[in-house]
């Protein structure tokens, strides 16, 4: 595995970004690179992950305040001879991290007093009358009950990836699923309710929803290469899907390249599209609450994340909890991507993967192992390791993703 541009050694995650208009409150970083043997052990997990996934390349950001970090791209663009090799700042979509990102969106505007928490979604939305009995929250919690268009549209966004889709489209293959629960009592994983939510948005602040995450989000934290939209980036890492063959398994020696899947697929539930520096500070900024100061309830009332989900791992906010992390995972066409950071000792992990066909676990997965493994990296000199740890283990999400793996042997 080719590994490019190992950066951030003595940087914080805004250096390389305009001046931001928030302080975060984390540990200060460290200014070293991490240990060469947890460097070590976190390239071997990327490089696991890569294996499983199907993906050529991947680009990773790790960051533990009190022995280090670690900034990389690893691997080729597509897996054919004489491919580039991924370097870490080049841009990619960055999937479901769009949802914590239009939800602060939501509570902004709730402290500008411009909407309530509580006004049924048909206030804002007009056209969807049976939608009085849900409320913006449980859009932005995912607890409306309302399904997902995904699983509907990949076939068409991979036979025809130039076609322009509109909200309304893409929210009503979601609303045509049977709401199978109550709005408010239970999380059903729903990118139609963050696309109407963005819908409801952009009429309640008569700006359009990219405007909007440009003004509340990406501006304040100072992310240059964040934008709800097309990939735009000097360098942009190749988006790839591995299709199916006999077996069940996937070819990943031959996958297609999705890169330019329209965004209009993704809206304001996956959209987005960052770079790993971007990414990695957004999730500091999530899990601090730093873009709602004086919010203390946006994550006081998580629903747990499936029903065979271990306790530590709730979804509240746009957000996911997984133990003492905070942040989101998910994957669209040519992208698995991960962004998780703890607020008390300011550990942060973000991911990109370049093939999205094995689905959004793997993000997920990766993310946890190279959390647990740089949660014990040795403290620098002069800095202390925190006691607290994740209820999870690394070689367990390491034996979950081998055993998830898509590819089917090479001839």
């Amino acid at each position: 595995m080719a590994v490019s541009a190992v950066l951030a050694v003595g940087l914080a995650l805004a250096a390389c970004s305009p001046t931001p208009d928030l302080e975060l409150e984390l540990p200060p970083q460290s200014a070293t690179a991490l240990p060469d043997a947890t460097v070590e052990q976190l390239q071997a997990a990327v490089e696991n992950a890569m294996v499983s996934a199907g993906a050529s390349g991947a680009i990773v950001g790790v960051w533990a305040p009190w022995s280090g970090s670690w900034v990389a791209g690893l691997g080729a663009q597509s897996p054919a001879d004489g491919a580039a090799e991924v370097a870490a700042d080049m841009q990619f979509r960055a999937s479901r991290i769009t949802r914590p990102m239009i939800c602060d969106v939501l509570y902004a505007a709730v402290a500008e007093g411009k909407v309530k928490l509580d006004d049924p979604v048909s206030e804002w939305v007009a056209s969807v009358p049976v939608l009085e009995d849900v409320t913006l929250e449980q859009l932005c919690d995912s607890t409306s009950g309302i399904g997902a268009y995904a699983p509907h549209l990949l076939p068409m966004w991979l036979s025809n990836p130039e076609r322009t889709w509109s909200p309304r489209e893409l929210a009503s293959f979601g609303l045509g699923e049977a709401r199978t629960t109550k709005p408010g009592v239970a999380y059903r994983d729903s990118d139609a309710g963050y696309v109407l939510l963005g819908l409801a948005l952009e009429n309640a602040l008569d700006a359009p929803a990219a405007e909007l995450i440009e003004e509340y989000v990406a501006q304040p934290l100072g992310l240059e290469q964040t934008h709800l939209g097309g990939l735009t980036g000097d360098t942009v890492l190749e988006g790839l899907f591995s299709p199916p063959v006999e077996g069940g398994k996937r070819n990943c020696v031959e996958p297609l390249d999705v890169t330019d899947v329209s965004p209009s697929s993704a809206y304001t539930d996956s959209g987005v599209v960052s770079d790993i520096d971007d990414l990695g500070r957004y999730a500091q900024a999530l899990a601090t609450g730093a873009l709602q100061p004086g919010v203390d309830d946006r994550f006081a009332d998580p629903a747990p994340a499936g029903a065979s989900a271990p306790s530590w791992n709730t979804v509240a906010g746009g957000a996911v909890q997984a133990g003492s992390l905070i942040g989101q995972f998910g994957a669209v066409p040519g992208y698995t991507t991960a962004a998780f950071s703890d607020p008390g000792t300011g550990l942060t992990i973000a991911v990109v993967l370049n093939n999205s066909a094995g689905g959004a676990g793997f993000g997920a997965y990766l993310a946890w192992e190279l959390a647990a493994i740089a949660s014990k990296a040795p403290a620098a000199a002069g800095e202390a390791a925190p006691e607290a740890g994740l209820p999870w283990t690394a070689e367990q999400y390491h034996a979950e993703i081998v055993k998830r793996a898509i590819c089917a042997p090479a001839a």
